[in-house]
């Protein structure tokens, strides 16, 4: 009888060792770090690096200069994976204001990867122009292209005429550079 006392008490411990084990485990996984957010990373923006801050970075334009080159987070989100990893990328734009009256619009990517989002380089869409929306692109050959519609302005109408004519710029990104490639919309080989 004392054995059975004995042996079922030695049960019951190692169930509520094996309990409290499982959820120390459980709970540091849950802790693990998050990806660093992908607001707060650098960029390369005309081979400049530009670090954002909560989605916004200023710096001097040349020394001395009371001039300010303002970067900013402009949205149009679109979530992909761009590099076959199995985790979702993020391809948004960015507009840089230099001091002038143009507002550059730039689509840029950031790549979730285990350690947080890494930033690539900034592909200049134009000046001043009306962004629409971001998506994949529909040609079954091309692997991961990602198309940016946007309007522009008609060949020689003055800056201040509203964008109306649509564009759209298909973009590939090559993950070791971290540098966007102008696709064909058309092309007949495969864009891997």
């Amino acid at each position: 009888m004392k054995k059975m006392i004995f042996l079922s008490l030695g049960v019951v411990v190692v169930l509520i060792v094996g309990f409290f084990a499982l959820n120390s485990y459980i709970y540091n996984e849950k802790q693990a770090d998050e990806p660093v957010d992908y607001l707060n990373i650098e960029y390369t923006i005309n081979g400049e690096k530009v670090k954002l801050i909560d989605g916004l970075a200023k710096s001097e334009v040349a020394q001395g200069s009371a001039s300010k080159v303002v970067t900013r987070y402009f949205g149009n989100d679109f979530l992909t994976d761009l590099n076959n990893d199995g985790r979702e990328d993020i391809v948004f734009l960015l507009t840089q204001v230099t001091g002038g009256s143009g507002t550059m619009f730039y689509a840029v990517s950031a790549l979730n990867m285990e350690q947080g989002y890494v930033g690539g380089d900034g592909y200049l869409l134009g000046d001043r122009v009306a962004p629409q929306n971001i998506g994949l692109s529909p040609n079954p050959r091309h692997k991961n292209v990602v198309v940016v519609n946007y309007a522009v302005r008609n060949d020689g109408e003055p800056m201040t005429t509203q964008p109306s004519v649509g564009k759209s710029t298909y973009l590939k990104l090559d993950t070791a550079s971290m540098q966007w490639g102008n696709v064909e919309p058309d092309f007949e080989g495969e864009s891997r």
